[in-house]
């Protein structure tokens, strides 16, 4: 059971700084009084605000912050469920959302959305929904359960009888269904891929068997055309072997030619740098008639002698210059002659590796034929493929038992998800209830001196008869039946939740039922209900002081002074 003991809150609509604090569970009844705008129904919106985050009333949550402070808006609400304490603190201005165990901080979730599911889900197991229709009722904007559509109907009650979980199982299972529907579709086109290479392969290994002796023909005559092939290769690869062995045998001499190449370019260098000297001194004595070096005058008669002497040797060196460089010439030409011959080795030592792995490849396909011949000669069938035909016999096997799994899973789940959908375990369970809701419905309306028998069936459908047998609808009564109607459906809801322990709670609101519909008898009748509900803390709010205020055991009066709502 769900024990409210506390709300609080303060900057809030038109409550200022100043909290106001409400204890829950003080007294059985309580009446909520005052002026319009002077802040009676605020405890409603606290409470949704702050267990819900939305307040009871249609606003924004701008509007819900204190418009003339319009900062720090804060609604704190304290409850217990067994011996477990719990607090809840919601802010505006700043947004805060804090959930207090036993006055320690649960930890927050990833985000605020989250962080309300464990609220809602874990600790209440109470939705705002179920809220609004079993712990407060307020004549502005509460919808009562008969106004609502089948389907909120459903979420109310299944709310109320707590087998809301079998609606989320049913999603899931939905969810699984179209999962496995669409694995589903995706094996049995596997399947239908590995049957088709099956038969293919079937129908390769039949016709290999039928055509047994002229493919035998076919690889011997493949055999015959490599052996000629290899025959022609081997033959060229000789050719080319021998014709190196001649090349090679041409280059020898090579390191003797090279060595007299370098011994000439010697010579050569030496010889021109004795002609430049020659030429020099000649050029020096014909232009100079005395020494540079010791300023004495350069005999004639010596001049003429060295440069005689140093003309004919310059000469001579010419003419060995001009032999040294014909050398030079059949030297080098040489040399290029065995350059060639090197480069048409190397061409021919490329070629006849080419050769080689040509020959090895034919040689290895005519081992492979020779192989498959003698395979066919016993069935007519390569190991290969009957080993392939083998392999996707395996596959098939494992693709038709997965198969199997996916399409037994399939029932199961669809067996599950039948008996979870609305027709299914929920409707059973609610047609044990609704005896009991119905025989409850009928004894508050007798107690409010509304005597008709109401009735609702499985699909949460009305059928209201008089005591005269005569059938009517909930439109057709008057505003004041329809509250009796309402009121009775609001006490069997929670009489229905205290037995299935959902949602139990001690605190019950109702706001200025007493100033609409129901005339003076009913409202009588009303209150005498409410004197029945043991272990309850009832609040109503009204503006009927005079008629109500002897009838509850404590009164709480608000009032507003400088525009800011607080407890008188």
């Amino acid at each position: 059971m769900i024990k409210f003991k506390y709300v609080r809150w303060k900057n809030f609509l038109s409550t200022g700084n100043q909290p106001t604090e409400i204890q829950l569970d003080r007294n059985p009844t309580t009446l909520i009084i005052g002026e319009n705008g002077a802040g009676k129904s605020t405890i409603l919106d606290a409470l949704c605000f702050g267990l819900f985050g939305k307040p009871f009333r249609s606003i924004s949550k701008n509007q819900m912050v204190n418009s003339i402070n319009n900062s720090s808006a804060m609604v704190e609400v304290e409850f217990s469920i067994g011996s477990v304490q719990y607090k809840v603190i919601r802010g505006i201005k700043p947004n805060k959302f804090e959930i207090y165990q036993n006055d320690k901080l649960l930890n927050l979730e990833a985000n605020v959305r989250d962080y309300q599911k464990i609220l809602e889900q874990q600790i209440l197991k109470l939705n705002y929904g179920s809220f609004t229709q079993v712990v407060i009722l307020g004549s502005a904007s509460w919808a009562p359960f008969m106004q609502l559509k089948a389907r909120q109907r459903r979420e109310v009650v299944e709310e109320i009888l707590d087998i809301k979980i079998f609606s989320t199982m049913n999603l899931i299972l939905k969810q699984k269904i179209k999962t496995i529907l669409e694995d589903i579709r995706d094996i049995e086109h596997q399947y239908d891929l590995v049957s088709s290479k099956i038969d293919m392969q079937e129908s390769h290994i039949v016709s290999m068997k039928e055509n047994k002796d002229k493919i035998i023909q076919q690889k011997q005559d493949a055999i015959k055309e490599n052996d000629f092939e290899l025959s022609k290769r081997r033959s060229g690869r000789k050719d080319l072997e021998d014709k190196n062995k001649e090349l090679l045998q041409s280059m020898i001499g090579e390191d003797q030619v090279t060595s007299k190449r370098d011994k000439l370019k010697d010579i050569q260098f030496t010889l021109k740098d004795k002609h430049n000297r020659h030429t020099k001194m000649i050029e020096f004595l014909e232009n100079n008639d005395e020494c540079p070096t010791c300023e004495q005058d350069i005999d004639e008669a010596f001049k003429t002698k060295a440069i005689s002497q140093r003309t004919e040797q310059s000469k001579e060196l010419s003419d060995g210059l001009k032999k040294l460089s014909g050398e030079m010439i059949k030297v080098t030409d040489t040399i290029k002659e065995y350059k060639d011959i090197a480069k048409l080795v190397r061409e021919n030592e490329v070629s006849v590796a080419q050769l080689n792995t040509s020959i090895n490849e034919l040689e290895k396909f005519n081992v492979k034929l020779h192989t498959e011949i003698e395979q066919y000669k016993k069935d007519g069938v390569e190991e290969s493929d009957i080993e392939k035909l083998e392999s996707l016999k395996v596959d098939i096997e494992k693709v038709g038992e997965q198969k199997t799994k996916l399409k037994e899973d399939k029932v199961y789940h669809e067996a599950a998800r039948s008996m979870l959908m609305d027709t299914g375990i929920k409707t059973k369970i609610i047609k044990q209830y609704l005896p009991i809701m119905n025989k409850l419905i009928n004894k508050y309306l007798t107690s409010m001196e509304f005597y008709v028998n109401f009735t609702l069936d499985e699909n949460f459908e009305e059928t209201i008869k008089s005591r005269y047998r005569d059938e009517f609808t909930y439109a057709s009564f008057s505003e004041g039946e329809k509250m009796r109607i309402d009121l009775a459906l609001l006490f069997t809801w929670r009489a229905v939740a205290k037995m299935k322990n959902s949602t139990n709670t001690n605190l019950l609101i109702l706001d200025e039922i007493f100033d609409s519909s129901l005339d003076g008898t009913g409202t009588d009748e009303f209150l005498k209900i409410l004197n029945t509900l043991n272990g309850e803390n009832v609040f109503v709010i009204s503006h009927k002081q005079d008629a109500l205020a002897d009838k509850f055991r404590s009164t709480i009066k608000f009032e507003k002074v400088r525009n800011f709502s607080k407890v008188a």
